[in-house]
């Protein structure tokens, strides 16, 4: 097997510390989804809804240079309880800022190294995030049972004569 080309790595690298972070979210009573656009035509990497409704994101950074050419994060804030930074262990851990929290994760699991902020929503927004998490869950399932569908002696519906 040949090793994936450089330009495939950070990608590589985000889906596992993603695939860690979920795993780790679910432990804590957390379901998320991944890539949610917010009404500020923002795209969360992972946002998470907890026991009591409230709202987790997470922005997941594969690396330095990832982390330093996106500065858009400040822009969750207004739509989340609380936002943390979601690397891997090889990651300079100062650089993450105080306003964020902080979790390590490699493709099994993660941790909370840092606790974030909270920041509590007002209700119109809540309720407005939270709408937008369950239509956007809702159409991933619904697109997910429908994929590879065919017509078939089982369907519901039969042909007209």
């Amino acid at each position: 097997m040949t090793d994936p080309a450089p330009s495939a790595l950070p990608n590589r690298r985000a889906a596992e510390i993603c695939r860690g972070t979920m795993r780790l979210l679910g432990s804590l009573g957390y379901t998320g989804i991944t890539e949610m656009s917010l009404a500020n035509y923002r795209r969360a990497d992972i946002a998470a809804i907890g026991p009591s409704g409230d709202i987790w994101m997470i922005e997941i950074k594969s690396g330095v240079p990832d982390f330093k050419s996106d500065s858009k994060w400040p822009e969750y804030l207004d739509y989340c309880d609380r936002l943390s930074f979601a690397v891997d262990g090889d990651f300079p851990q100062e650089l993450i800022p105080p306003q964020a929290g902080l979790i390590v994760a490699d493709a099994f699991f993660g941790a909370v190294i840092r606790d974030a902020p909270e920041s509590k929503l007002p209700p119109a927004r809540r309720k407005a995030v939270t709408l937008r998490f369950a239509r956007l869950a809702a159409a991933r399932l619904t697109l997910a049972g429908d994929t590879g569908w065919t017509p078939g002696e089982d369907t519901l519906t039969s042909p007209l004569p």
